[in-house]
């Protein structure tokens, strides 16, 4: 018997590692995960956020042959909220154009937009193709955001959006995107608006620019005695 269970357990080789460890070098890119949420203007036209990212990513893979993006794009009726999986150079171009939106104002699309997370060289990715989909959610009577920490809503929230990507992994999904209504068929692993729209208003949550920002200062800034003029001295020799 003890023979029976030991054999069932399956055992990785040397080789096996050594093979895994050159397959990830032999990598064209690192593979990245960005999670935001936005609110939508106070007036959307129909099909307008849908043409305003097919336009975005168009624009994208000009510059980045051979590194397809992928994700979902979840469109509530006053608020987003966009999971994307793509290289570093991707990211960095989506989030240029949601800073460039900001400066825009009340004119702008998305507003209130905030990085929820960022994952960084994640081994495979949550979805296989990028689609876009509306969510028809009714709004809850009781909205537990309150009681709860930033932490905990975005804890919460990654949890259903992770189960959300394992169940569309298991559909077979065309071009035109998902042909059943999410809302319908799997509302428990919806993301509640009231969720979304509390981290658009999270101050720990970063924005586009600020996390541009943050991602372009130095890893070891300069200290204060580096930049006077004349270098100090020692008093004493």
């Amino acid at each position: 018997m003890a023979n029976l269970v030991t054999d069932s357990v399956p055992r990785g080789t040397l080789l096996s590692a050594l093979e895994e460890k050159r397959r990830q070098q032999m990598k064209k890119y690192l593979l990245h995960r960005l999670f935001f949420v936005a609110m939508l203007r106070e007036e959307v036209l129909d099909g307008e956020i849908t043409a305003y990212h097919e336009q975005l990513f168009q624009r994208i893979q000009k510059f980045h042959l051979g590194e397809p993006a992928s994700g979902v794009v979840l469109i509530y009726s006053r608020c987003i909220l966009h999971i994307l999986e793509a290289s570093s150079g991707t990211l960095y171009h989506i989030l240029t154009d949601l800073a460039a939106l900001e400066k825009q104002g009340p004119k702008a699309l998305l507003q209130d937009v905030k990085i929820v997370v960022m994952s960084h060289n994640i081994p495979t990715r949550l979805f296989t193709q990028w689609y876009t989909t509306t969510v028809d959610v009714p709004v809850t009577l009781e909205d537990v955001t309150q009681s709860q920490t930033t932490e905990e809503v975005i804890t919460e929230c990654l949890t259903l959006i992770l189960k959300l990507g394992v169940y569309l992994a298991t559909l077979k999904v065309g071009n035109k995107g998902l042909s059943e209504c999410l809302h319908n068929v799997v509302p428990e692993l919806l993301v509640p608006a009231e969720t979304i729209q509390c981290l658009c208003r999270a101050k720990e949550c970063l924005s586009p620019a600020q996390f541009l920002e943050m991602y372009s200062n130095p890893l070891q800034p300069s200290m204060d005695s580096e930049t006077v003029w004349p270098t100090p001295a020692h008093m004493f020799k």
